[in-house]
């Protein structure tokens, strides 16, 4: 897959040398994580959020919220690896990813503009010293149309994996988010666009090493406030799967169920 691949990277680099649009990043369910896609990897996500009920509070019909689109590693850290870290080895750590997707069933307004970028720059755990947390910031749903799609949500985040003598607790992260006020607004159509990131995830290496588990919050009313449970099942080294459900801030937000499907090239 050398040609496509290329060919991928290249459109990426084109594409994000105009503008910066709504996107997944590398998340856990349902916001960013600290994790970045491996040096050298096309990561590719498709999305599925299904509606347990067919109607919203207003009685209009609800679609399934499809998303598809790939991620691309840009820096791998390790020194060795890239200019950054052959200038000064300790900017070398720094890892970063950057990609697009193609978003529909969120209805004839924003469906007309489907196309969304996202960002993120992160180290993991144990950079710089022992015991240092990961650390990322990044942007997501930088969409293409003023006041329609362009929610360009920020966000800062920090993870740790924490044990007791040799339990394995799980991994605990926290962060924040700030969006676009003027599209991210609670039930009542006031401003609510910043709040907490905070999750719990954990590999189940006493049942299997392919079974994840993973509660995930986000704060506001907005659309992105929600809390997610859920699980992954890792079928091989390059195909994974997460099914979980979604809880809504907002009660006039109708839950969902995700279904997302991971593949690496």
């Amino acid at each position: 897959m050398p040609n496509i691949r290329s060919l991928l990277f290249s459109f990426a680099f084109l594409v994000l040398g105009f503008t910066f649009s709504f996107a997944t990043p590398t998340t856990l369910i349902w916001t960013p994580s600290t994790d970045i896609q491996p040096y050298g990897k096309v990561h590719l996500n498709v999305d599925n959020y299904t509606p347990v009920k067919g109607k919203d509070h207003n009685d209009n019909r609800l679609y399934v919220q499809q998303v598809y689109g790939p991620t691309f590693s840009l820096l791998s850290g390790k020194p060795e690896d890239n200019l950054l870290g052959k200038l000064w080895s300790p900017l070398g750590r720094i890892m970063a990813e950057t990609g697009f997707d193609y978003k529909k069933g969120l209805g004839p307004f924003l469906d007309s503009s489907p196309w969304y970028f996202h960002f993120k720059l992160g180290v993991p755990e144990g950079a710089y010293f022992k015991d240092m947390p990961a650390f990322a910031v990044g942007s997501y749903d930088m969409g293409t149309r003023s006041h329609r799609t362009n929610n360009n949500v920020w966000y800062l985040r920090a993870a740790k994996t924490v044990s007791a003598g040799k339990l394995n607790l799980g991994r605990f992260s926290a962060g924040y988010f700030n969006g676009n006020g003027r599209l991210l607004r609670d039930k009542n159509g006031d401003r609510d666009n910043a709040g907490p990131m905070i999750a719990w995830e954990r590999t189940m290496s006493e049942i299997s090493d392919r079974l994840w588990l993973c509660v995930d919050y986000q704060g506001t009313q907005s659309a992105y406030g929600a809390i997610n449970y859920g699980f992954a099942w890792k079928f091989t080294n390059n195909v994974s799967a997460i099914l979980a459900y979604d809880i809504y801030n907002n009660p006039n937000s109708k839950n969902t169920v995700t279904f997302q499907l991971d593949v690496d090239f």
